[in-house]
């Protein structure tokens, strides 16, 4: 069996191209992403994908990379909501999408709020998971000065700092591989000025406009977003229903992803997910995932398992195969996060 592919894209804005991904079948359930993004190595790692495909079983599920991010066009200019719910409108407009359920998180919870107070005749339900009402509440001025200092001089020591911050619960490959997808995702400067956008976003005075049905998820030990901030997010929206989940992690898809999706599923009126991600390699073909990993090429692998450089290049096919993938540095990051860690 080979895994499900999600299916890449582009939509325009302002002669940018913004990546997007579709997946699965069904009505449209728009994910407004966290902080950082990049859909095809979030793919790469198992529990985001598996996260990504539960949610899509009944739905066709839409993720995207905000400019500057990920597959999408470089960009260096201000990060403003205004930008954030532009975005939105260029992808939804590519797929030809009215009316949809809508899934944010982190960041992406504020502006998903945002985007249903203004827009209320094209969101179904809303989700929002790990939010805030105001970015101003989370931590303190000293603390938030401090992480973007750190972002933006020693961005790979902060992205660190901000995999152990983010996902406690996940085991050292997982949070390995986090970290350089974060490094993957987007430059200091770009990194640096989106935790600046969460910081700065404040959308108490949306709140009350939002007119779909609302759903507020929240973990109670979040040990970036304190439970606290969830509560004041769905007291400030019209008949929101607010679910307190056990757990330490701020990613939707680390820890308990489980609960996250099966409340996400029974708000949205669909039933437990069947199916899971195919991650089993052959012995082969995982000693070959390693080497992908190292950074040969086919011949390089060749040489060193005494193989054909043909045979090689079956090897990572049938691997890209196997687990959905695109490209190598898709089958390098799946490795990271599930290869042997101390």
């Amino acid at each position: 069996m080979t895994a499900r592919e999600q299916r890449l894209g582009t939509a325009d804005l302002a002669g940018r191209q913004v990546a997007y991904a579709v997946t699965g079948t069904g009505p449209y359930l728009l994910v407004v992403p966290g902080w950082l993004s990049h859909l095809e190595l979030g793919w790469a790692i198992p529990a985001e994908r598996m996260f990504h495909e539960s949610l899509a079983e009944g739905r066709t599920l839409v993720r995207y990379d905000r400019p500057g991010c990920g597959l999408s066009d470089p960009y260096d200019g201000p990060r403003t909501m205004a930008l954030e719910l532009d975005t939105i409108a260029a992808v939804t407009d590519a797929l030809g999408m009215t009316r949809f359920d809508v899934l944010g998180f982190s960041l992406g919870a504020a502006v998903a709020a945002q985007w249903a107070a203004e827009h209320p005749d094209t969101v179904s339900r809303l989700v929002l998971y790990g939010g805030w009402p105001a970015g101003a509440e989370i931590g303190d001025d000293d603390s938030r000065r401090h992480v973007l200092g750190l972002i933006s001089t020693h961005w790979g020591l902060g992205s660190d700092l901000l995999a152990n911050l983010f996902a406690p619960e996940a085991d050292a490959g997982t949070r390995l591989a986090f970290a350089d997808y974060q490094r993957a995702a987007s430059s200091a400067e770009t990194a640096a000025a989106l935790l600046g956008l969460a910081y700065d976003l404040d959308v108490r005075l949306a709140l009350p406009r939002i007119q779909a049905p609302t759903l507020v998820l929240h973990r109670r030990e979040d040990q970036a977003a304190p439970i606290a901030l969830g509560r004041d997010l769905a007291a400030g929206i019209p008949g929101a229903e607010l679910v307190e989940l056990d757990g330490r992690s701020h990613l939707p898809a680390i820890g308990d992803s489980g609960a996250v999706v099966a409340e996400v599923r029974r708000f949205l009126g669909l039933p437990p997910p069947r199916r899971s991600v195919p991650t089993g390699l052959t012995p082969r073909q995982s000693e070959v995932a390693a080497l992908v990993a190292e950074g040969l090429t086919n011949r390089d692998i060749a040489a060193r398992l005494t193989i054909t450089e043909r045979s090689a290049e079956s090897h990572v096919e049938r691997i890209r195969l196997r687990l959905g993938f695109r490209s190598r540095s898709q089958i390098a990051a799946w490795h990271v996060a599930t290869g042997p860690h101390k």
